[in-house]
Protein backbone atom coordinates (compact mmCIF):
# COMPACT_ATOMS: atom_id res chain seq x y z
CA UNK A 1 0.00 0.00 0.00
CA UNK A 2 2.79 2.44 0.89
CA UNK A 3 4.34 2.37 -2.59
CA UNK A 4 0.95 2.80 -4.22
CA UNK A 5 0.01 5.71 -1.98
CA UNK A 6 3.37 7.33 -2.72
CA UNK A 7 2.64 7.17 -6.45
CA UNK A 8 -0.82 8.53 -5.85
CA UNK A 9 0.49 11.40 -3.73
CA UNK A 10 3.08 12.24 -6.37
CA UNK A 11 0.45 12.19 -9.10
CA UNK A 12 -1.63 14.68 -7.14
CA UNK A 13 1.23 17.17 -7.06
CA UNK A 14 2.81 16.41 -3.69
CA UNK A 15 6.04 18.24 -2.97
CA UNK A 16 9.40 16.69 -2.19
CA UNK A 17 10.02 15.85 1.43
CA UNK A 18 12.76 17.65 3.35
CA UNK A 19 15.26 15.66 5.38
CA UNK A 20 15.70 15.47 9.13
CA UNK A 21 12.95 16.72 11.44
CA UNK A 22 13.80 18.53 14.66
CA UNK A 23 11.68 17.81 17.70
CA UNK A 24 12.83 19.65 20.83
CA UNK A 25 16.42 19.86 19.66
CA UNK A 26 16.84 16.23 18.57
CA UNK A 27 17.33 15.31 14.94
CA UNK A 28 14.65 12.81 13.90
CA UNK A 29 14.45 10.59 12.05
CA UNK A 30 17.95 9.55 11.07
CA UNK A 31 18.31 7.90 7.70
CA UNK A 32 15.31 9.48 6.00
CA UNK A 33 15.52 10.69 2.44
CA UNK A 34 17.99 13.52 1.87
CA UNK A 35 15.91 14.95 -0.94
CA UNK A 36 14.79 18.44 0.02
CA UNK A 37 12.95 21.39 -1.41
CA UNK A 38 14.84 24.67 -1.08
CA UNK A 39 11.55 26.37 -0.30
CA UNK A 40 11.44 24.79 3.16
CA UNK A 41 15.08 24.98 4.15
CA UNK A 42 16.77 27.41 6.51
CA UNK A 43 16.55 30.24 3.97
CA UNK A 44 12.79 29.98 3.72
CA UNK A 45 11.09 33.35 4.15
CA UNK A 46 8.50 33.40 6.89
CA UNK A 47 7.30 35.44 9.84
CA UNK A 48 6.98 34.12 13.38
CA UNK A 49 3.62 33.63 15.09
CA UNK A 50 3.05 33.81 18.84
CA UNK A 51 1.05 30.74 19.86
CA UNK A 52 -1.55 30.96 22.62
CA UNK A 53 -3.97 28.45 24.14
CA UNK A 54 -7.10 29.91 25.73
CA UNK A 55 -5.43 33.31 25.68
CA UNK A 56 -2.24 32.18 27.43
CA UNK A 57 1.06 32.52 25.59
CA UNK A 58 2.97 29.25 25.11
CA UNK A 59 6.74 28.70 24.67
CA UNK A 60 6.29 27.53 21.06
CA UNK A 61 6.13 29.73 18.00
CA UNK A 62 4.43 29.13 14.69
CA UNK A 63 5.18 30.63 11.29
CA UNK A 64 3.42 32.18 8.35
CA UNK A 65 4.86 30.34 5.37
CA UNK A 66 3.67 30.39 1.77
CA UNK A 67 0.62 32.36 2.83
CA UNK A 68 -0.52 29.86 5.48
CA UNK A 69 -0.19 29.64 9.25
CA UNK A 70 1.78 26.62 10.46
CA UNK A 71 2.25 25.26 13.99
CA UNK A 72 5.02 22.90 15.14
CA UNK A 73 4.15 19.34 16.07
CA UNK A 74 5.60 20.04 19.50
CA UNK A 75 2.81 22.60 20.07
CA UNK A 76 0.21 19.85 19.73
CA UNK A 77 2.18 17.71 22.17
CA UNK A 78 3.33 20.23 24.76
CA UNK A 79 0.54 22.82 24.75
CA UNK A 80 -2.52 20.88 23.62
CA UNK A 81 -1.58 17.71 25.52
CA UNK A 82 -1.73 15.35 22.56
CA UNK A 83 0.37 12.18 22.82
CA UNK A 84 3.20 11.93 20.29
CA UNK A 85 5.13 8.84 19.23
CA UNK A 86 7.58 8.04 16.45
CA UNK A 87 7.89 4.72 14.65
CA UNK A 88 11.43 4.47 13.30
CA UNK A 89 10.69 1.45 11.10
CA UNK A 90 7.71 3.12 9.45
CA UNK A 91 9.26 6.62 9.51
CA UNK A 92 5.98 7.93 10.86
CA UNK A 93 4.74 10.07 13.72
CA UNK A 94 1.41 9.45 15.45
CA UNK A 95 -0.16 12.25 17.43
CA UNK A 96 -3.47 12.27 19.29
CA UNK A 97 -5.94 9.46 19.77
CA UNK A 98 -9.47 8.34 18.99
CA UNK A 99 -11.14 10.12 16.10
CA UNK A 100 -8.40 12.77 16.05
CA UNK A 101 -5.45 10.40 15.74
CA UNK A 102 -3.09 11.78 13.11
CA UNK A 103 -0.40 9.85 11.25
CA UNK A 104 2.41 11.78 9.56
CA UNK A 105 4.42 9.57 7.22
CA UNK A 106 7.80 10.74 5.96
CA UNK A 107 8.26 9.68 2.34
CA UNK A 108 10.43 10.72 -0.57
CA UNK A 109 7.51 12.70 -1.98
CA UNK A 110 5.88 14.41 0.96
CA UNK A 111 5.13 14.44 4.65
CA UNK A 112 1.72 12.87 4.23
CA UNK A 113 -1.07 13.31 6.75
CA UNK A 114 -3.81 10.80 7.54
CA UNK A 115 -6.56 11.02 10.13
CA UNK A 116 -8.23 7.68 10.88
CA UNK A 117 -6.57 6.24 7.78
CA UNK A 118 -8.09 9.02 5.65
CA UNK A 119 -5.46 10.60 3.41
CA UNK A 120 -5.61 14.41 3.48
CA UNK A 121 -3.98 15.57 0.28
CA UNK A 122 -4.15 19.29 1.09
CA UNK A 123 -2.88 19.08 4.67
CA UNK A 124 0.67 17.76 4.28
CA UNK A 125 3.27 18.56 6.89
CA UNK A 126 6.25 20.78 6.17
CA UNK A 127 9.86 20.80 7.23
CA UNK A 128 10.55 24.45 7.97
CA UNK A 129 14.09 25.13 9.16
CA UNK A 130 14.44 21.47 10.12
CA UNK A 131 11.34 21.34 12.31
CA UNK A 132 8.12 19.52 11.57
CA UNK A 133 5.07 21.76 11.16
CA UNK A 134 1.42 21.10 10.30
CA UNK A 135 -1.04 23.61 8.86
CA UNK A 136 -3.41 25.39 11.20
CA UNK A 137 -6.25 24.15 8.96
CA UNK A 138 -5.58 20.60 10.18
CA UNK A 139 -6.47 21.64 13.74
CA UNK A 140 -9.45 23.72 12.63
CA UNK A 141 -10.96 21.23 10.22
CA UNK A 142 -10.36 17.82 11.82
CA UNK A 143 -8.90 17.95 15.33
CA UNK A 144 -11.64 19.78 17.23
CA UNK A 145 -9.90 23.13 17.70
CA UNK A 146 -10.50 26.67 16.52
CA UNK A 147 -7.55 28.93 15.82
CA UNK A 148 -8.04 32.68 15.56
CA UNK A 149 -5.05 34.31 13.88
CA UNK A 150 -4.49 38.06 14.14
CA UNK A 151 -2.16 39.11 11.36
CA UNK A 152 -1.69 42.59 12.79
CA UNK A 153 -0.30 41.30 16.09
CA UNK A 154 1.17 38.06 14.77
CA UNK A 155 -0.70 36.03 17.39
CA UNK A 156 -2.70 32.83 17.10
CA UNK A 157 -5.08 31.83 19.88
CA UNK A 158 -6.25 28.20 19.91
CA UNK A 159 -9.34 27.03 21.82
CA UNK A 160 -11.33 23.78 21.89
CA UNK A 161 -14.58 23.68 19.95
CA UNK A 162 -17.76 22.72 21.77
CA UNK A 163 -18.75 19.24 20.58
CA UNK A 164 -22.00 17.29 20.54
CA UNK A 165 -22.47 15.16 23.65
CA UNK A 166 -21.73 11.88 21.90
CA UNK A 167 -18.88 9.38 21.88
CA UNK A 168 -17.34 8.36 18.57
CA UNK A 169 -15.26 5.22 18.31
CA UNK A 170 -13.44 3.61 15.42
CA UNK A 171 -14.41 0.12 14.34
CA UNK A 172 -12.59 -1.87 11.68
CA UNK A 173 -13.07 -4.56 9.08
CA UNK A 174 -9.77 -6.39 8.78
CA UNK A 175 -8.90 -9.36 6.60
CA UNK A 176 -5.19 -10.17 6.66
CA UNK A 177 -3.96 -11.64 3.38
CA UNK A 178 -0.44 -11.40 2.06
CA UNK A 179 -1.52 -10.69 -1.50
CA UNK A 180 -4.84 -8.92 -0.87
CA UNK A 181 -5.26 -7.30 2.56
CA UNK A 182 -8.46 -5.53 3.55
CA UNK A 183 -8.51 -2.88 6.29
CA UNK A 184 -11.40 -0.47 6.63
CA UNK A 185 -11.92 1.93 9.54
CA UNK A 186 -15.30 3.55 10.15
CA UNK A 187 -16.97 5.46 13.00
CA UNK A 188 -19.76 4.36 15.31
CA UNK A 189 -21.44 6.66 17.80
CA UNK A 190 -22.92 6.18 21.26
CA UNK A 191 -24.48 8.41 23.90
CA UNK A 192 -27.54 9.62 22.01
CA UNK A 193 -30.75 9.75 24.03
CA UNK A 194 -32.64 8.68 20.90
CA UNK A 195 -31.55 5.03 20.56
CA UNK A 196 -33.38 4.61 17.25
CA UNK A 197 -31.61 7.61 15.72
CA UNK A 198 -28.28 6.31 16.97
CA UNK A 199 -28.87 2.89 15.43
CA UNK A 200 -29.93 4.45 12.12
CA UNK A 201 -26.78 6.54 11.93
CA UNK A 202 -24.48 3.64 12.82
CA UNK A 203 -26.15 1.23 10.41
CA UNK A 204 -26.06 3.72 7.53
CA UNK A 205 -22.31 4.21 7.89
CA UNK A 206 -21.47 0.59 8.66
CA UNK A 207 -23.44 -0.91 5.79
CA UNK A 208 -21.62 1.28 3.28
CA UNK A 209 -18.24 -0.04 4.42
CA UNK A 210 -19.48 -3.63 4.73
CA UNK A 211 -20.62 -3.40 1.11
CA UNK A 212 -17.17 -2.18 0.08
CA UNK A 213 -15.49 -5.07 1.93
CA UNK A 214 -17.88 -7.57 0.31
CA UNK A 215 -17.06 -6.21 -3.15
CA UNK A 216 -13.37 -6.52 -2.30
CA UNK A 217 -13.90 -10.18 -1.41
CA UNK A 218 -15.47 -10.77 -4.83
CA UNK A 219 -12.47 -9.19 -6.55
CA UNK A 220 -10.12 -11.35 -4.50
CA UNK A 221 -12.08 -14.50 -5.36
CA UNK A 222 -11.52 -13.79 -9.06
CA UNK A 223 -7.87 -12.87 -8.64
CA UNK A 224 -5.36 -14.88 -10.65
CA UNK A 225 -2.18 -16.09 -8.97
CA UNK A 226 -0.28 -14.17 -11.66
CA UNK A 227 -1.88 -10.85 -10.76
CA UNK A 228 -0.08 -8.22 -8.73
CA UNK A 229 -1.05 -8.05 -5.04
CA UNK A 230 -4.38 -6.36 -4.43
CA UNK A 231 -5.02 -3.87 -1.65
CA UNK A 232 -8.21 -2.50 -0.11
CA UNK A 233 -8.45 0.05 2.64
CA UNK A 234 -10.67 2.79 3.94
CA UNK A 235 -10.84 5.50 6.55
CA UNK A 236 -12.85 8.49 7.65
CA UNK A 237 -12.68 12.02 9.03
CA UNK A 238 -15.18 13.91 11.15
CA UNK A 239 -15.62 17.39 9.66
CA UNK A 240 -18.36 18.75 11.95
CA UNK A 241 -19.67 17.62 15.32
CA UNK A 242 -21.65 20.58 16.66
CA UNK A 243 -25.14 22.07 16.74
CA UNK A 244 -26.85 18.66 16.73
CA UNK A 245 -25.17 17.82 13.40
CA UNK A 246 -22.59 15.15 12.62
CA UNK A 247 -20.81 15.40 9.27
CA UNK A 248 -18.09 13.08 8.01
CA UNK A 249 -16.39 11.66 4.92
CA UNK A 250 -15.38 8.06 4.31
CA UNK A 251 -12.95 6.82 1.72
CA UNK A 252 -12.62 3.42 0.05
CA UNK A 253 -9.41 2.64 -1.81
CA UNK A 254 -8.89 -0.35 -4.13
CA UNK A 255 -5.75 -1.41 -5.95
CA UNK A 256 -6.23 -4.14 -8.56
CA UNK A 257 -2.95 -3.71 -10.41
CA UNK A 258 -1.97 -1.11 -12.94
CA UNK A 259 -0.45 2.34 -12.58
CA UNK A 260 -2.54 3.38 -9.60
CA UNK A 261 -5.45 2.41 -7.43
CA UNK A 262 -8.91 3.93 -7.33
CA UNK A 263 -10.44 5.85 -4.47
CA UNK A 264 -14.11 6.57 -3.87
CA UNK A 265 -15.62 8.91 -1.29
CA UNK A 266 -18.91 8.85 0.56
CA UNK A 267 -20.15 11.70 2.71
CA UNK A 268 -22.67 11.59 5.52
CA UNK A 269 -24.31 14.47 7.34
CA UNK A 270 -26.82 13.49 10.03
CA UNK A 271 -29.29 15.22 12.28
CA UNK A 272 -28.63 13.72 15.71
CA UNK A 273 -32.18 14.60 16.73
CA UNK A 274 -33.78 11.94 14.53
CA UNK A 275 -30.92 10.20 12.70
CA UNK A 276 -31.94 11.58 9.33
CA UNK A 277 -29.26 11.67 6.65
CA UNK A 278 -29.36 15.23 5.40
CA UNK A 279 -29.11 16.35 1.80
CA UNK A 280 -27.92 19.71 0.54
CA UNK A 281 -31.52 20.83 0.18
CA UNK A 282 -32.19 20.12 3.86
CA UNK A 283 -29.53 22.65 4.84
CA UNK A 284 -30.45 25.25 2.22
CA UNK A 285 -34.22 24.99 2.43
CA UNK A 286 -34.49 28.63 3.51
CA UNK A 287 -33.40 29.54 -0.03
CA UNK A 288 -36.03 28.35 -2.55
CA UNK A 289 -33.56 28.99 -5.40
CA UNK A 290 -30.62 27.18 -3.80
CA UNK A 291 -30.31 24.53 -6.53
CA UNK A 292 -30.17 27.01 -9.42
CA UNK A 293 -27.76 29.32 -7.60
CA UNK A 294 -25.48 26.52 -6.41
CA UNK A 295 -25.34 24.86 -9.83
CA UNK A 296 -24.42 28.20 -11.42
CA UNK A 297 -21.57 28.69 -8.96
CA UNK A 298 -20.33 25.12 -9.39
CA UNK A 299 -20.51 25.28 -13.17
CA UNK A 300 -18.29 28.34 -13.25
CA UNK A 301 -15.78 26.87 -10.81
CA UNK A 302 -15.46 23.36 -12.19
CA UNK A 303 -15.18 24.53 -15.78
CA UNK A 304 -12.26 26.69 -14.72
CA UNK A 305 -10.38 23.62 -13.46
CA UNK A 306 -7.30 22.79 -15.50
CA UNK A 307 -8.29 19.14 -15.62
CA UNK A 308 -11.95 19.70 -16.54
CA UNK A 309 -13.10 17.11 -19.09
CA UNK A 310 -16.63 18.32 -19.70
CA UNK A 311 -20.07 16.98 -18.88
CA UNK A 312 -21.19 19.07 -15.91
CA UNK A 313 -24.81 20.23 -16.24
CA UNK A 314 -25.70 20.37 -12.56
CA UNK A 315 -25.56 18.24 -9.42
CA UNK A 316 -26.71 14.68 -10.03
CA UNK A 317 -26.75 13.93 -6.29
CA UNK A 318 -27.13 16.02 -3.16
CA UNK A 319 -25.19 13.55 -1.01
CA UNK A 320 -21.63 14.44 -2.01
CA UNK A 321 -21.02 17.25 0.45
CA UNK A 322 -19.88 17.82 4.00
CA UNK A 323 -20.15 20.55 6.58
CA UNK A 324 -17.34 22.48 8.24
CA UNK A 325 -17.45 25.63 10.37
CA UNK A 326 -19.90 27.98 8.67
CA UNK A 327 -19.43 26.29 5.32
CA UNK A 328 -20.84 23.74 2.92
CA UNK A 329 -18.23 21.82 0.88
CA UNK A 330 -19.35 20.11 -2.34
CA UNK A 331 -17.04 17.56 -3.93
CA UNK A 332 -16.90 15.35 -7.00
CA UNK A 333 -15.43 11.90 -7.48
CA UNK A 334 -12.21 11.08 -9.28
CA UNK A 335 -12.77 11.13 -13.06
CA UNK A 336 -16.34 12.39 -12.63
CA UNK A 337 -15.65 15.65 -14.44
CA UNK A 338 -11.90 16.10 -14.14
CA UNK A 339 -8.68 14.22 -14.84
CA UNK A 340 -7.30 11.84 -12.21
CA UNK A 341 -4.43 14.20 -11.42
CA UNK A 342 -6.99 16.77 -10.19
CA UNK A 343 -7.93 14.51 -7.30
CA UNK A 344 -11.32 15.17 -5.72
CA UNK A 345 -12.44 18.66 -6.77
CA UNK A 346 -13.88 20.46 -3.74
CA UNK A 347 -15.72 23.76 -3.58
CA UNK A 348 -16.44 25.65 -0.38
CA UNK A 349 -19.36 28.00 0.08
CA UNK A 350 -20.26 29.91 3.22
CA UNK A 351 -23.79 29.47 4.43
CA UNK A 352 -24.02 33.26 4.46
CA UNK A 353 -23.64 33.38 0.69
CA UNK A 354 -26.14 30.58 0.11
CA UNK A 355 -28.88 31.52 2.59
CA UNK A 356 -31.00 34.61 3.28
CA UNK A 357 -29.82 36.91 6.06
CA UNK A 358 -30.68 35.65 9.52
CA UNK A 359 -31.43 32.07 8.48
CA UNK A 360 -29.61 29.00 9.81
CA UNK A 361 -28.85 25.75 7.96
CA UNK A 362 -29.52 23.83 11.19
CA UNK A 363 -32.85 25.42 12.14
CA UNK A 364 -35.07 22.95 13.99
CA UNK A 365 -32.46 20.20 14.15
CA UNK A 366 -31.50 20.46 17.81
Amino acid sequence: MKNIKKKQAKAWGAGIMAAGILLSGGLLPAGTSQAASAAVQANAEHSLVVLKVNGKITPQTGVVHEGKVWVPLTFLRDSLGMSLTYDKAEKAYTIGKGTTKVNLSLTDYEISVRVNNFYLNNYQGQNINNRLFVPLDLLNDFLGYKGDYNGATGQLNVVSKPQNAITIKTESIVKERKDAPIKVDYPQISGLANAKAQQTINDTIKQTLIKFAAEAEKEIANKSSDDQPYEFDGGYVITYNQDGILSLITTQYSYLGGAHGMTYRDAFTFSLKDGKRLLIGDLLKANPNYKKELNAKLSKLIKAEGGYQGGFTGLNTEKNFYVKDGKLVVFFQLYEYTAYASGFPEYEFTFKELLPDGSSPFAGMK
